[in-house]
């Protein structure tokens, strides 16, 4: 039976989740700005869950219609047949967002939608389930456009950039289907010579290597699905076990990170340790201005400071021509990407970007600089992008 979905994910992926969705066998897909709907079965849902690096949550629709008042909503949500998915004793949490929307508050939205699902539980068990803002068993989302309102269950729970075992974390993180998402428009394959030389906490490291011997990103944790009253509990463990039995396994691969901090470093080494991939990928404290390459071509991926929350800004103006003057002298025959949300640090790296990519690193409308660093063809400081 085909049911219909929506997966988010940060604005910029939609395309290759796209791709990465219709791999795993969704049909009547359709990107929408922030995100993808598709439709599938149930085990496409699990194998969404378990094998998606680009999506944030995998919602699953319950309800649609339109509305003119929040009584509207009321009603729609009312009808909704919660008892059969969940039951009064499990918490429940509400989110609400909209596009356009004529309604004044959405707080009251979803206290009206919260009420439609405690009454309609208390109409089929005598009793209403608790609400719970921190850690809830049950997320409703609820979407508004300027005239119809959709109802999704989460099927995910924790949002699935979230993949269970990173310990130690740094002021500033990349989610992790972020950095799966710069990996994939670097066009890296799963042989190339990967390098972050900023690796902070080791996000990028961690989704090569996952990528590279084909570890599903959703192994090392649990979803909301498997608490729903009409799981498949067989066709879930079937799934789990064939994708499980699909990891490969190396002494070594060609992925290697650095920072010029001992103590990203250190991050670096206990999340890859958590995830079990510390002998698989070389760690180095090198700051980028000193290291060499490890080999004589690759991709060079980095999450650089820009300026929001973490680097100064004089520091930084420095850095960039550095950076820049780096690059000419020791990284020819690499692709170079890096992730900056000010569009006038990277003008001061004095390369023209072959590629500049639009993405948002959560509310941050950040680019992806691509540099091909072929020799005879950089250009001077004076030419670089205006």
């Amino acid at each position: 039976m085909s049911e219909r979905f929506f997966a988010p994910c940060p604005r910029g992926l939609e395309p290759a989740l796209m791709d990465e969705l219709g791999a795993l066998g969704a049909q009547n897909l359709k990107q929408i700005n922030g995100g993808v709907a598709f439709m599938g079965d149930w085990a496409l849902a699990y194998r969404a869950n378990l094998e998606s690096r680009l999506a944030t949550r995998i919602l699953w629709q319950v309800a649609f219609g339109r509305y003119r008042s929040e009584d509207d909503i009321y009603r729609l949500a009312y009808g909704v047949t919660w008892a059969k998915w969940f039951t009064p004793d499990q918490t429940i949490r509400v989110y609400v967002t909209a596009r356009r929307s004529p309604l004044k508050s959405l707080e009251f939205v979803t206290l009206r939608v919260k009420d439609a699902v405690c009454d309609h539980h208390r109409m089929v068990h005598g009793r209403r389930p608790s609400i719970d803002t921190a850690n809830p068993d049950v997320r409703i989302h609820t979407f508004l456009s300027q005239d119809q309102v959709t109802l999704y269950l989460d099927t995910s729970g924790e949002p699935l950039y979230k993949r269970g075992f990173k310990q130690a974390a740094v002021e500033a993180p990349l989610k992790e289907n972020l950095a799966a998402g710069i990996l994939r428009m670097a066009g890296w394959q799963t042989d190339e010579v990967l390098l972050d030389p900023m690796c902070g906490s080791g996000t990028f490291l961690i989704e090569a290597a996952q990528m590279a011997l084909d570890i599903a990103p959703g192994l090392g944790r649990a979803f909301a699905f498997e608490n729903f009253k009409h799981a498949d509990v067989s066709l879930w463990r079937r799934i789990r076990r064939e994708v499980e039995g699909r990891r490969r396994h190396a002494a070594k691969l060609p992925i290697y990170g650095s920072d010029s901090e001992p103590v990203q470093v250190k991050r670096a080494r206990i999340n890859l340790e958590a995830a079990g991939l510390a002998e698989q990928v070389t760690l180095e404290h090198v700051g980028l201005l000193d290291r060499k390459p490890p080999a004589a071509a690759g991709v060079m991926v980095a999450n650089p400071p820009y300026g929001v929350r973490i680097g100064e800004a004089s520091e930084l103006e420095a850095f960039y021509p550095q950076l820049g003057d780096a690059l000419k002298a020791n990284w020819s025959g690499w692709r170079c990407y890096f992730l900056s949300a000010d569009a006038e640090l990277p003008k001061r790296i004095g390369l023209r970007a072959s590629k500049r990519t639009p993405l948002y690193n959560g509310a941050l409308e950040c680019r992806v600089y691509e540099y091909k660093m072929i020799d005879g063809s950089l250009r001077k400081r004076k030419d670089a992008e205006e």
